[in-house]
């Protein structure tokens, strides 16, 4: 916290334009903090600094890599010096970069949110209403992500383990000490709604508007338990119309085109929009999972219990989603067996499986604007509430919209009387969000919040030599990670979680 004044002046630095008629300014950019003034023109500009920080690799990147990689849908093939080795594996430090890095940006992200919302005045100005709800919407969005990896789930004790410090205020004299979990989504829910308050339904899904806050909401409100407001918050996003499922002749190069410009009827809610000026190469997302002319390491594939789960259906399109990697001649033909069939390739002697939701946006192999929240999910909330609450045909209703969408039919829909092995319609649900939302940041909370286990029984380094077997039941310390050793040294206030 101590950085945070520092963070400021990073944080708002503009290449300076005047405020153009519509506020069409192009995304994340910033002014310096003498140039915060209670103005329309000077607001946007710090707002959009905000939207900058969390595009910001040591955000956006720490953030899928601490989420995504401690999943079962990934397997990674080699060692790695990268601190996201301990993300994946389970064997965290409390030195660890990743961490450090994701708690000081997000930090400094919340101080920019403070400063807005602390100069702003709410009234009659319509712009102004909206700039303030967008900070209200992005405070909240970064408390949320960091106490999901520092605070233990909602619902492993109705939140009364220690979270995060809450950061309500521009002071950055000030030290706080942790709030439990549950003081820390009673503030995330208070800034959501007055957020949707305050907020119109106009701006382009790169941007925080009344249904964004929403579907974050219903999000926030099924981590919880909250399972009445998470229902009700995901269908007003599904009937709002604003938004549409991507076709099925579209759906394998969904996360291929870049969002932005009219959100209606897109199935993208909210993204975090990357140009091409902003493509990381080698420090992207899509890096680990993907390489081809050089550019990419190519390292983490699907595990293969998301391919077994996958393959059970060869009709679903999701499979465009995992691209496997075949051995090819000298001529660039693929090698085949003596039975004719085509030759994996393999890392390490791991089979490589290419995952595809971040690569190749605008033709560029690095280039992807990670999508954070979809209509999809909104459709996966109402079933896993229907199923919760033993609505069965209404959950697999909202489950076989999805599944239509991925190109299935007939017996490859479910129903009451047509399970499919089946036992529980909890567990249909489930591993339908993990087929469709695999890889994208969210498999990790599923398993754990609903006081599972995250099975990693199948090939990759996670596991140590010799071993075929790895399960982190969610009562795991590991769970969470350690609040990042840095921080305590410069906040006496703050305690360590647990070994």
């Amino acid at each position: 916290m101590k950085k945070y004044k520092l963070a400021v002046a990073v944080l708002l630095t503009l290449t300076a334009s005047s405020c153009k008629e519509d506020l069409d300014l192009k995304p994340y950019n910033a002014l310096t903090t003498e140039q915060i003034v209670n103005t329309v023109e000077g607001l946007t500009a710090a707002t959009i600094g905000t939207y900058n920080y969390i595009k910001d690799p040591y955000y956006t990147r720490n953030y899928h890599m601490l989420s995504e990689y401690a999943s079962d849908n990934v397997s990674l093939s080699g060692t790695t010096t990268d601190d996201l080795f301990y993300a994946y594996n389970y064997r965290h430090l409390k030195s660890q970069g990743n961490t450090e890095m994701i708690w000081r940006k997000g930090y400094q992200a919340i101080y920019g949110t403070n400063v807005v919302i602390e100069k702003a005045t709410r009234g009659d100005n319509a712009v102004m209403n909206q700039l303030l709800g967008e900070n209200y919407f992005l405070r909240a969005m970064i408390h949320f992500d960091l106490v999901r990896f520092f605070g233990r789930p909602y619902t492993d004790d109705n939140g009364e383990s220690l979270g995060i410090v809450i950061k309500t205020n521009s002071d950055v004299k000030e030290r706080g000490s942790r709030a439990k979990v549950k003081d820390v989504y009673a503030v995330v829910i208070s800034d959501l709604l007055e957020s949707i308050k305050l907020m119109g339904s106009t701006k382009s899904n790169i941007y925080a508007s009344k249904e964004v806050a929403m579907a974050l909401l219903s999000r926030v409100y099924l981590y919880m338990g909250d399972y009445d407001n998470a229902y009700k918050y995901a269908d007003e996003v599904i009937k709002s119309n604003r938004y549409a499922l991507v076709s099925s002749a579209n759906l394998g190069s969904y996360f291929t085109v870049a969002p932005g410009g009219d959100s209606k009827l897109q199935e993208t809610i909210f993204a975090i929009k990357h140009e091409l000026k902003d493509d990381r190469g080698d420090d992207s997302i899509g890096s680990m999972y993907f390489t081809s002319g050089g550019m990419g390491y190519g390292e983490m594939y699907a595990s293969e219990s998301y391919r077994n789960l996958l393959d059970k259906f060869p009709n679903d399109l999701r499979h465009a989603f995992v691209r496997p990697n075949y051995e090819k001649d000298a001529d660039g033909n693929v090698k085949l067996d003596a039975n004719g069939k085509p030759i994996l390739a393999k890392r390490n002697g791991y089979p490589i499986y290419y995952v595809m939701k971040y690569s190749y946006q605008d033709g560029v192999e690095t280039l992807s604007s990670p999508v954070i929240l979809r209509l999809a999910e909104m459709y996966l909330t109402r079933a896993e509430v229907s199923a919760k609450r033993g609505n069965t045909n209404d959950a697999l209703s909202d489950v076989n919209i999805i599944r239509e969408r991925a190109g299935l039919k007939g017996l490859e829909l479910f129903s009451a009387s047509n399970m499919m092995g089946y036992t529980n319609v909890l567990d249909v649900v489930l591993d339908e969000r993990r087929l469709e939302l695999a890889f994208e940041a969210q498999r990790k909370f599923d398993v754990f919040r609903n006081k599972q286990t995250m099975v990693r029984n199948y090939p990759g380094t996670h596991l140590p030599s010799g071993q075929v077997t790895q399960e982190i039941p969610y009562t795991s310390p590991r769970v969470i990670y350690y609040i990042p050793q840095s921080e305590l040294t410069a906040n006496p206030n703050l305690v360590q979680n647990p070994e």
